[in-house]
């Protein structure tokens, strides 16, 4: 008991005197002992290293989860240890809605059709977005947690103790002065003056050997950016997967859409980035428009005869072919891309679509899948 009580002091003792050196210090009554600035670089490098982590961990699970209220349970999951339930993406849960709405409204209806077909869309989208963050939580975000719950709390804590001998050590310096100070009076004080300078050789020596501790965790940050860059390059990897099945899902489905005439309005930009700045749906808008031939009915109401039909005599607009188009029937033009093709307008024809020619073959083409040229 008696041990227990004299620890209690002294540790108290030395929290009191570790304080009033610290205050001191404050108000600039104390000398400080300074780091090297090899040293002061690396406790910079790893405080930025730790800030910056975590920043990008936060936006990236923003990034990978919007939802906050998802992100608090599974954080909570994770800290009891349990885990995480699977949870329906947005993309499934829209192809959910629709596939339900094209059953009540009519799925042998355009419009019924054409939800079942994008609700088969969103489904693949939701399960490539299922994987992409279930790849990107386990190969970017786990190692940056790694560090900032391993890693960091160590480097933390020996800094904390290096703070704690560095105090120690000017809080010996001083003492040691005051005890010389006080030699320099009275020759009863050689005693004092040998105890502070074995006091300081004590706290020199431990705040030696606790800052090359913590030198030596400082300087392995290095090794950690190394991990983080081989984590970012495996995010990046799986980003360009997800965004590659995603690209290959919607061009899947534009080409199905586009077989049906009036069931499908496309993008004023085509999938992929465009060479031109000009959109093919306000270029069409543009495009030169054959006179109606006569006993011509609108299209949608009748079949159109397009051997019936010349070309303008000027103004008609060259087109790049921009994905491979499979011809639905006898009236469209099967596309290759890459291929430069003739295009133009009629009158009353749907706006996402124009007659193309090549050669002496001549059908109708969607317009999402050309990129026109000035």
């Amino acid at each position: 008991m008696d041990f227990n009580m004299k620890k209690l002091a002294s540790d108290a003792g030395i929290f009191f005197t570790r304080a009033v050196q610290f205050t001191e210090e404050k108000f600039g009554q104390a000398e400080k002992t300074e780091l090297d600035a090899h040293f002061e670089n690396l406790l910079a490098r790893a405080d930025s290293t730790k800030g910056w982590t975590e920043k990008i961990l936060r936006q990236t699970e923003v990034l990978l989860q919007p939802n906050p209220s998802a992100r608090v349970e599974e954080f909570l999951y994770e800290k009891l240890d349990r885990k995480v339930p699977s949870r329906v993406t947005n993309g499934e849960l829209l192809a959910q809605y629709m596939a339900e709405a094209a059953g009540e409204l009519g799925p042998t209806t355009p419009y019924g059709k054409t939800l079942l077909k994008v609700s088969e869309a969103e489904k693949r989208l939701g399960a490539a977005e299922r994987d992409f963050i279930h790849t990107a939580s386990l190969s970017f975000l786990t190692p940056l947690r790694n560090f900032l719950e391993g890693d960091w709390r160590a480097i933390s804590k020996e800094r904390r103790l290096l703070q704690n001998r560095r105090l120690d050590l000017d809080a010996c310096k001083a003492r040691l002065k005051k005890a010389k100070a006080a030699e320099a009076k009275a020759t009863l004080w050689n005693d004092e003056v040998d105890k502070a300078e074995q006091e300081l050789r004590v706290a020199q020596t431990e705040f030696d050997r606790q800052a090359e501790v913590t030198r030596l965790l400082l300087e392995g940050i290095s090794s950690t950016h190394a991990n983080h860059l081989r984590c970012l390059h495996e995010f990046v990897k799986s980003q360009t997967t997800y965004y590659a099945q995603c690209y290959r899902h919607m061009l899947d489905l534009q080409k199905q859409l586009g077989r049906f005439p009036g069931t499908f309005v496309g993008t004023t930009e085509p999938a992929s980035p465009p060479l031109s700045s000009t959109s093919p749906t306000t270029a069409a808008a543009t495009m030169p428009v054959v006179p109606s031939v006569a006993g011509l009915a609108p299209l949608g109401e009748a079949a159109l005869c397009l051997e019936e039909v010349a070309p303008p005599a000027s103004g008609t607009r060259k087109a790049r072919v921009l994905y491979d188009y499979e011809a639905a029937d006898s009236s469209e033009l099967a596309l290759l891309a890459d291929e430069l093709i003739t295009v133009y307008s009629l009158p009353g024809m749907d706006p996402d679509w124009l007659v193309g020619e090549r050669g002496n073959k001549k059908g109708k083409v969607p317009v999402t899948y050309l990129e026109l040229l000035s």
